[in-house]
């Protein structure tokens, strides 16, 4: 079974196949040297728990790291687990290949209990860590029977005046079918006996709770911050609600539903409403998961059940029984509480970056010309990038801006430009990606806007997501044109810029500026034909070439010369990928691999990944950076990409690996950033042969090494110091050989 995911430079169709288990790719290394997919991301979410556990983090900013772990446990089921179950149950549908061997029925047990056991640590953290300390510092989560009175005045106001008059009670009998259910909404249930009057005299009902609400109920009339749940406040009004009704039980459930947008193999003349139409069925799909209070009745539980396709076994357990507030995503509130500064990170100033504060008085586009510049957000300001486009807009020499656009945001000052551009008669291109995941919706009112106001937007392929980020801008200058390009491996959003780090390139470099024409003139025209001389493009080139450039590593370790291979990475899952690493292991090249998230390589396996080393960094900023190293110091090719290495980054995807080729940046990664991030021993964790993450700490007289903290300490003028580490593959190397990379 074959479908086309896409037209290459060439022409050449580029196809993938559903692989069924008969017809899986051969394996050089057997299953047991591989780590489950599925599984390796829920260890992900245990470490960002563990920062919710750690007490040396803010206490704020650890209830905030307990709500990123609810919500990544959303957007898993709602893809990867909706996926797995469609493999399983679906009629027809194949198994994906796994290199670890595991069938969809094997991982969707497996995913049960690594998920349950999940979710009750994470509520023992809320529960015995979490609430206590918040107490202790003022901010206190009641219950009804602890309200004062001042407190049930202002609450009793509070439900006639903005509560009552948007609830809609919905009693569920063969007169009145049980609604579909939104997705991620939070419903309160409850049976209730009736003694006189019109219906049975005993009753299922459900109250869907407003969004427009805050689930926590900021209290009036004492000192300090009290918050009462808002499902406790209406659930203490229920007789009224319903009318005269005596409540045998309440409970609050909430249903996650199959939310992937899949326009493969559709044809549309329209992508825009096509995307607009799915967004519609995503709050219909198939419910996938049943979070519903541990108190919950059985008989509760099982009318909520019943009119779901949901599994209440022993071996899918899909039914999630939590031991306090259902949807913890709802306790951001309390991160963002006002005041209690001393509970967060303190707050940090981004720096201008050193390449732009060594050319200052001269104008952006100068400073760019005279090199290459690197920004590292969020330790080096966003600005510049917004400043890129802005001055492009109102520039009269500028005559043509084209940019990507993947995740915005929805105050986006980039997207105004571009519309300003448009209106100042600039020639103006957007392509806007409508499936960039969760992000739809407003990439579809930015695309109508930008087309009102005279940008020319494009949608990419039908059958391959645009995640490359780069702008473009022509200039008049003298007797010629001249191209800047900005390309980085985050998105143009100036929100995450403060809270992701991506490294970014501002360049005029002709090849590079050249290929970038030719990159939107494909994504644009579906114009072919250029020889690709700086960039390496995705799915036309990136997969041979990362094998490429690890096999030359390879060699080069085989005939004795220096060799190393360096990879900051979100994720590493293709096997190939994985495979090529192994070999090179089996040939003497160290490698070094910090992979923030999921990592189905094993390290440290004697005749196989010994020369291997993986590390995860969480912590404060989500570690986002792509940065890639092959070689040696004397024959070193280093570059930035958008793409992890995983097989949809490879083949469903237009992505882009760019090369560092200034020398200067060359240096300030090789000597400072590189090594700041092997050396970490408080955030990092190191990754175990068994697939076992061991929380790294410092070695006896060895000082604490934070690498975001030192990169948000450093002198916004003064160079990272260069540091060494002696633990690294490389070193370990050369003491063995004594051979230097």
């Amino acid at each position: 079974m074959t479908r086309t995911q896409g037209h290459a430079p060439d022409g050449q169709d580029i196809v993938t196949t559903a692989i069924t288990p008969e017809a899986a790719p051969k394996l050089t290394f057997g299953p047991d040297n591989y780590i489950n997919r599925e599984v390796s991301w829920l260890d992900f979410n245990t470490r960002v728990l563990e920062e919710a556990e750690d007490p040396e983090n803010p206490l704020l900013e650890r209830v905030k790291f307990l709500t990123i772990v609810s919500s990544n446990l959303d957007e898993f089921f709602m893809v990867r687990v909706a996926g797995l179950r469609e493999q399983a149950f679906g009629d027809g549908v194949p198994d994906d290949f796994t290199p670890d061997g595991l069938r969809a029925e094997e991982q969707l047990r497996l995913i049960a209990d690594r998920t349950q056991k999940l979710v009750a640590q994470q509520y023992r953290c809320f529960n015995e860590m979490l609430v206590p300390e918040l107490a202790l510092q003022g901010i206190k989560l009641v219950h009804p029977p602890e309200l004062t009175e001042r407190e049930k005045v202002g609450l009793d106001r509070f439900f006639r005046e903005r509560v009552f008059p948007v609830l809609t009670p919905m009693a569920i009998d063969p007169s009145h079918p049980s609604p579909l259910y939104h997705n991620r909404a939070l419903y309160l249930a409850t049976i209730l006996e009736r003694k006189s009057g019109l219906g049975p005299k005993r009753l299922f009902a459900v109250v869907q709770l407003p969004t427009l609400l805050p689930r926590l109920v900021p209290l009036e009339g004492e000192p300090g911050h009290r918050f009462l749940l808002l499902e406790e406040a209406i659930a203490a009004r229920l007789p009224e609600l319903f009318g005269a009704c005596e409540v045998l039980s309440w409970t609050t459930f909430r249903i996650t539903r199959d939310s992937d947008v899949e326009v493969l193999e559709q044809e549309s003349d329209d992508l825009l409403q096509l995307i607009e139409d799915r967004l519609k069925a995503r709050r219909r799909g198939d419910d996938v998961r049943l979070e519903v209070n541990a108190g919950a009745t059985p008989d509760l539980i099982a009318r909520i059940v019943e009119s779901e396709d949901i599994r209440d076994d022993d071996a899918y357990r899909e039914v999630y029984r939590v031991a306090g507030p259902v949807d913890l995503t709802g306790m951001a509130q309390l991160a963002r509480v006002v005041g209690f500064d001393t509970l967060r990170d303190p707050p940090f100033m981004p720096r201008i970056s050193r390449g732009l504060s060594r050319r200052v008085g001269q104008d952006l586009f100068a400073a760019i010309r005279q090199g290459d510049i690197l920004l590292h957000h969020p330790f080096d300001a966003f600005d510049p990038v917004i400043d890129f486009i802005q001055r492009a807009a109102q520039d009269p020499k500028v005559l043509a801006i084209k940019q990507t656009l993947y995740r915005t945001g929805s105050d986006s000052p980039i997207i105004k430009s571009l519309m300003q551009a448009a209106e100042n008669g600039k020639h103006v291109t957007a392509l806007v990606e409508l499936k960039a995941r969760f992000d739809e919706e407003t990439n579809v009112g930015w695309a109508r806007e930008l087309e009102r106001a005279g940008v020319h937007v494009v949608f990419g392929f039908l059958d391959l997501k645009t995640h490359c980020k780069l702008s473009l801008v022509v200039r008049q200058e003298g007797d010629g044109l001249r191209r800047y390009v900005h390309i980085s491996t985050g998105n143009y959003n100036r929100t995450t810029a403060r809270l992701y780090t991506d490294v970014a390139l501002f360049t005029a470099n002709d090849e590079i500026a050249a290929d970038a024409s030719a990159l939107f003139n494909l994504l644009t025209g579906y114009t072919q034909g250029h020889t690709w001389t700086q960039l390496v493009v995705a799915p036309d080139d990136l997969h041979r070439r990362t094998i490429e450039m690890i096999e030359e590593q390879s060699k080069r370790a085989k005939e004795g010369k220096g060799a190393w291979i360096f990879a900051k990475l979100n994720a590493l899952v293709d096997h190939q990928v994985i495979e090529s690493l192994y070999k090179a292991s089996q040939a003497g090249v160290p490698i070094d691999l910090v992979i923030r998230g999921i990592c189905c390589l094993r390290p440290g396996i004697p005749g196989l990944s010994e020369n291997i080393r993986v590390r995860s960094i969480v912590d404060r900023f989500l570690e986002h950076s792509r940065i890639l190293v092959f070689g040696s110091k004397d024959d070193q090719k280093m570059y930035f990409t958008s793409a992890d290495w995983m097989p949809r980054n490879f083949f469903r995807r237009v992505e882009v690996m760019f090369p560092v080729v200034s020398e200067e940046i060359k240096e300030r990664l090789r000597t400072e950033l590189i090594p700041a991030y092997l050396r970490d021993n408080v955030k990092a964790r190191q990754l175990q042969s068994d697939g076992k993450y061991v929380k790294l700490k410092p070695a006896t007289g060895e000082p604490r090494y934070r690498v975001q903290q030192e990169l948000l300490d450093v002198n916004r003028n003064m160079a990272l110091p260069p540091v060494a580490n002696p633990n690294s593959a490389m070193k370990r190397r050369k003491d063995r050989k004594g051979k230097s990379h």
